[in-house]
């Protein structure tokens, strides 16, 4: 595990973090295999078309992405917002969001922080938004601190303190070890999951999130 940039177009998947030091998991290497979707509920029907036009641009950067072949609802999370207000994902319905969980203890969280701040500046808008939520549960002024002294400036800070939302999915099967991300598209259904650190500033990353908004074709 290293804080060091790749700089080849394979994904960038150091590793995950055991989550023991919170008492709620265990170490997992993350693989790239697809997963498995369950029926698809009405509101996410529209959502099936979206995730076949960006499956062909999961690779490079980004090949550790698992796109679901029938999209569901999102889960049901609560984190604060950057005013210190409870949010739910459902609070973004309209907007495409990939949810990122990451802490300060986490090197690959660290990682690949400016990466995600990148894909804010290049992509981020009215209809899309890089949603980094914070779970330390301690010395809580510190990820702060860290983002500011490391300059990613262009993510609002969403935290959960209590490090709910990492208890409720994993609960659900999306998070075993950390950085965990979730596109969530702005029908509020999930489109993927990718387990592990990506290098979310990258070419392959900006392709495949533009593609999802529709505003470029999917494909070379």
């Amino acid at each position: 595990m290293t804080d060091t940039p790749a700089r080849s177009r394979r994904p960038l998947l150091i590793g995950a973090v055991a989550l023991g030091a919170l008492g709620l998991g265990a170490l997992a290497l993350y693989g790239n295999g697809p997963v498995s979707g369950n029926a698809v509920a009405g509101e996410c029907r529209a959502s099936m078309a979206t995730a076949k036009k960006i499956a062909p641009l999961v690779r490079g950067e980004v090949a550790a992405l698992s796109i679901l072949a029938t999209p569901k609802p999102a889960p049901e999370v609560a984190f604060l917002d950057p005013q210190g207000k409870p949010v739910t994902l459902a609070d973004f319905k309209g907007k495409t969001v990939l949810v990122n969980l990451w802490a300060t203890w986490c090197a690959p969280c660290r990682h690949e922080m400016p990466a995600l701040d990148k894909l804010q500046a290049d992509a981020g808008g009215a209809d899309f938004e890089v949603v980094a939520v914070n779970i330390d549960t301690r010395n809580l002024e510190r990820p702060k601190t860290w983002l500011q002294e490391n300059g990613v400036s262009r993510l609002g800070y969403y935290a959960d303190p209590q490090a709910k939302i990492l208890q409720t999915l994993q609960r659900t099967g999306h998070v075993v070890g950390l950085p965990t991300t979730i596109l969530v598209d702005g029908a509020g259904c999930e489109l993927g999951t990718l387990k592990g650190a990506a290098d979310w500033g990258g070419a392959d990353a900006l392709r495949l999130i533009r593609a999802s908004l529709g505003r470029e074709p999917a494909g070379e």
